[in-house]
């Protein structure tokens, strides 16, 4: 029956247009063309980090904006006849992310954030292809669950939306392989943190299988996840200290916010081709007079107003008031938030009917997604040569915690048959990085800045929504360890240094052994 997984679950190997690290998921590789692992090595392990499927907007800004631009453009008669149409698309769009979720099994909470129907997808058959490709091992840990349980660990980052991805792929794991339901577990949460704070601020229990540590690094903060104690450990297994992931954590959020950030960031919003742009979309929406109002910057339009929305079936009602805090100030800023809600609507395709490609034109998308691309190099990518890994070192402890598994499996340990984790792209991207990862880990010198024309790192490669990072794990009868690393599920090479620990030239299996050693993991005795 596993077999027979693969033609129902495998979409298509592309997904077409330019929405960055908004891009829907689909495997890069087809499964039937994956190496055969090497005569007398069988599957004994996986695992996998995944980032949440495709969602909506994370919160009412943006859309608001442009919605209230729309509006005055309307009352002053100043669309085009696309440009009608565009006012009622946003509208919308915000009501499908008012909703988002709503009656669908599963989702606590509905509303902007949320996963997409085409987010649950992407995991559900994400789980499938995994059962797919790994029939035998799943079939044998099904067969032993009674005799001699083997677990499937399952963790997450406490986010609704990286929460809710791990729900769906278990739950397809379980629907297409009931044998493994007894055998799924939620470790329970690290230690409560706060820790070694004053006596009045009392820890705080996260709920089982959550871990930020591992898998919202990029955001650990004193109220939660704070510790005084730099000895403490991860673990009774693990070297690497929660102490040492937040202090790295603490330099990433403090060069998030440094001017040194801002001078990288900026370059492609004082080029030419900014303004270009920004006119080709525009002007296809509005009339000139109405965007010469910017000049100057007199005018601006934010999120403010307040929006009643109201599910098909009159169960849920929602308002929902602008902050005020999200402002649009130059024809630039129109046409980035155009294409924010472009991208995000191309993972909503069930939700929200309208096709906003109408309004992006594809020249235009790709000179936007470039322009993201340029910002999320520098923030969440590699950055510069000089930048020390600050945008991937918290990272690091999850690129530990593979290695961790093996070295279970190294030493005889099989309790674990799987470890699932699900984050998000402040994670997959770091830990790409962190890996070391070919055409993924280019930093740049200050001096040049990142252009598609100097760089190979593109977002919607790097991390697509559902992106993920598995290692399948194989042993032969003399206890040799092999790994198979697929990336986005295209057979992947580790870093180059990795190389001699090939089991041969060209192979994508690797050494477990050797692989350690090109990476400097010293397993724990």
């Amino acid at each position: 029956m596993l077999l027979a997984l693969a033609t129902c679950a495998s979409p298509a190997l592309a997904f077409e247009g330019y929405y960055q690290t908004k891009t829907p998921y689909a495997p890069q590789q087809d499964p039937a063309t994956y190496a055969v692992p090497p005569a007398g090595f069988q599957p004994i392990f996986t695992q996998l980090v995944a980032r949440h499927g495709s969602r909506g907007l994370t919160g009412m800004k943006g859309d608001a904006a442009l919605y209230a631009m729309w509006k005055q453009a309307a009352a002053q008669d100043a669309l085009t006849p696309l440009g009608r149409e565009l006012g009622p698309d946003i509208l919308a769009l915000m009501q499908a992310n008012a909703l988002l979720g709503h009656g669908v099994p599963g989702i606590e909470q509905p509303g902007y954030g949320n996963l997409s129907q085409t987010g649950i997808e992407e995991h559900r058959q994400l789980a499938a292809r995994l059962l797919a490709r790994l029939p035998t091992l799943f079939a044998q840990v099904g067969q032993d669950a009674a005799t001699a349980p083997r677990q499937l660990v399952t963790i997450h980052s406490g986010v609704d939306r990286a929460r809710d991805s791990a729900r769906f792929f278990t739950q397809s794991l379980l629907e297409h392989a009931p044998a493994l339901a007894p055998l799924l577990y939620l470790p329970p949460a690290p230690a409560p943190y706060p820790q070694g704070r004053s006596p009045a601020v009392r820890p705080i229990l996260q709920p089982d299988g959550v871990n930020r540590f591992l898998l919202y690094a990029h955001k650990l903060v004193p109220q939660t996840d704070f510790v005084a104690d730099r000895a403490n450990p991860y673990s009774t297994t693990y070297s690497t200290t929660y102490a040492a992931t937040y202090a790295a954590s603490q330099a990433y959020q403090h060069y998030i916010r440094t001017k040194r950030l801002d001078t990288l960031m900026t370059p492609p919003a004082r080029q030419p081709a900014a303004a270009k742009h920004a006119r080709q979309v525009l002007e296809r929406l509005f009339t000139p007079a109405f965007l010469a109002q910017f000049n100057g910057g007199a005018t601006s339009y934010t999120d403010t107003g307040s929006y009643t929305f109201t599910s098909a079936d009159g169960k849920l009602t929602r308002t929902l008031k602008g902050s005020g805090k999200t402002a649009i100030r130059s024809v630039n800023a129109a046409a980035t938030t155009l294409y924010a809600l472009y991208a995000i609507a191309a993972g909503m395709r069930h939700e929200v009917k309208a096709d906003f490609s109408r309004y992006m034109p594809a020249d235009d998308a790709r000179y936007y997604a470039s322009v993201a691309d340029h910002e999320d190099f520098y923030k969440k990518g590699p950055s510069t040569t000089d930048s020390a890994g600050v945008t991937w070192r918290f990272a690091v402890a999850l690129r530990e915690d593979f290695f961790r598994e093996v070295d279970a499996l190294a030493k005889g340990d099989l309790r674990h048959a799987a470890k699932l984790r699900f984050t998000h792209a402040e994670m997959i991207i770091p830990l790409a990085s962190a890996m070391g990862l070919q055409q993924v880990l280019a930093p740049l010198p200050e001096s040049t800045p990142y252009s598609y024309a100097n760089n190979p790192w593109r977002g919607a490669q790097v991390s697509p929504l559902a992106a993920n990072l598995q290692w399948d794990v194989y042993r032969n009868a003399t206890g040799q360890l092999i790994v198979h690393l697929l990336y986005n599920e295209k057979e992947t090479p580790f870093q180059a240094a990795c190389d001699g620990a090939r089991i041969a030239p060209g192979s994508v299996f690797y050494d477990y052994a050797g692989l350690k050693a090109c990476y400097g993991h010293v397993a724990v005795q």
